[in-house]
């Protein structure tokens, strides 16, 4: 059933209520199936500012969005963040939004997570793909694992619920993954488990990186006992308890089965150009219609419009015979 608030409502009858928002494309780490190791970023005058990046979002809760998380790159590189976080807590506050979050690679966490906490972040996504120090810095190329954990710590310490994302990756973490759920379990985090996307040229072949989450969970499946439930923080994992450790065990599958019937995600990056499906390249420029108007009429017209053309899925595939991605752009463009 819709809620009979929701104001954006798009061709397939589902309510946009959730706006990722990616506050910059840059990224302290370089993880090898998300960035190039020699990343070209978008020139610092392409991006809005923390005030136009809080206007926007400001629409997008009028209108009905009920969930909102901030990711990058790396959300918390970007130069005063906290800025914004604080802005927008004030729909926390007055009960407008019901989840203010954000996804992170951990690094700057030591230094942030009292203050988000302060801010009324209450749960918060840490992209962690192996407990391996060594394996860690390959895997990021420029990342350090002890720091992520005093992060990890920090944000613990705070109060806020941590869900740890691994990526699953043919011939690197295939073995540690069951070690990861026993160890995240253990701290008394939700796991999730995710099938690398094809977005992006990453000076590298996919195709070998490549690991179904099928297998990933056939082979768990040998180990534990895994029942699906029904649980749902507005994303697109399916959830499975897992008896042995008492914890839930997410599966992001863009690949092998994807989630769009149910989607309720629009993405917003750093230019102010909105995407309405991760999958496809079909987007919406607001940063114009924002920059023209001292109101929000325009803003909220071109929205209007964007969310019109929402498609109803996505076509994700790993192309074997040519080893280009399905999507041009990278990950920390669109922001996960």
């Amino acid at each position: 059933m819709i809620d009979p608030k929701a104001n954006m409502i798009d061709p397939f009858g589902r309510a946009i209520t959730y706006l990722r928002v990616s506050v910059t494309d840059r990224c302290d780490f370089r993880c090898v199936y998300c960035m190039a190791e020699d990343m070209t970023f978008l020139p610092k005058k392409d991006l809005l500012s923390l005030e136009e990046l809080e206007r926007l979002c400001d629409v997008f809760i009028e209108k009905g969005v009920r969930k909102l998380r901030l990711t990058g790159g790396e959300p918390l590189v970007r130069k005063n963040i906290m800025h914004l976080v604080r802005q927008l807590s004030r729909h926390i506050k007055s009960g407008d939004l019901e989840e203010l979050t954000l996804t992170t690679n951990g690094s700057q966490l030591e230094r942030f997570a009292d203050e988000l906490a302060e801010c009324g972040v209450r749960r918060i996504n840490v992209s962690l793909d192996t407990l391996d120090a060594e394996k860690f810095h390959a895997v990021t190329r420029w990342g350090h694992l002890d720091k992520v954990m005093r992060g990890i710590d920090a944000a613990d310490r705070a109060g806020i619920d941590i869900k740890i994302n691994a990526v699953a990756l043919k011939g690197f973490n295939e073995a540690e993954l069951p070690e990861m759920m026993r160890w995240a379990h253990g701290r008394g985090f939700d796991m999730t488990i995710i099938e690398t996307m094809p977005m992006g040229d990453i000076d590298g072949d996919r195709t070998d990186q490549y690991l179904p989450l099928s297998k990933v969970r056939a082979d768990l499946s040998r180990q534990y006992t895994l029942t699906d439930i029904p649980y749902k923080t507005g994303g697109p994992a399916r959830y499975v308890q897992v008896e042995e450790t008492d914890g839930r065990l997410g599966f992001i599958t863009p690949l092998t089965h994807n989630f769009c019937e149910s989607c309720n995600r629009v993405r917003l990056t750093c230019t102010g150009t909105l995407y309405m499906c991760l999958g496809q390249e079909d987007a919406a420029d607001l940063r114009t219609p924002l920059r023209e108007s001292e109101g929000n009429e325009l803003v909220s017209a071109a929205i209007d419009e964007a969310i019109g053309r929402k498609p109803k899925g996505h076509d994700f595939v790993i192309d074997r015979a040519t080893k280009r991605p399905s999507v041009a752009r990278h990950m920390s463009v669109t922001g996960g």
